[in-house]
């Protein structure tokens, strides 16, 4: 039968119609979605990265034209100093969210290891 084809189904299949969904429920018994979760921490660890760059940059900006700018430079020094404090406080949620992700990554890794090991342990 030429029209009946085999539908392969791979660990990166995409369709919505055919994607089973894995419910899971923390020791609360709240339904969670790790997946979910985990590109919402890396998201968020991206922002972080990003707010970082911004922050170090503009502090860079500032130190420049404390240089160039002698009658102000006390003002661009306390802008840099402020742009380098945020720089190090957008560091360290980014790191933070870092750790948030890895360990979203390590519950779902947990529950979909536990399912699997019913069915063949």
């Amino acid at each position: 039968m030429a029209e009946e084809r085999h539908h392969h189904h791979h660990h990166f299949h995409h369709h919505k119609d055919e994607e089973t969904v894995e419910i899971t429920f923390d020791g609360a018994g709240n339904e969670v979605d790790y997946k979910k979760e985990e590109k919402h921490h890396k998201h968020l660890e991206h922002l972080g990265e990003l707010g970082a760059a911004a922050a170090g940059a503009f502090a860079l900006h500032e130190k420049h034209k404390a240089k160039k700018d002698p009658e102000h430079a006390h003002k661009h020094k306390i802008e840099e100093e402020i742009a380098a404090a945020a720089a190090v406080g957008a560091g360290g949620f980014a790191f933070h969210e870092h750790h948030e992700k890895k360990e979203a990554k390590k519950e779902y890794e947990e529950t979909h290891e536990k399912k699997h090991h019913h069915l063949f342990g």
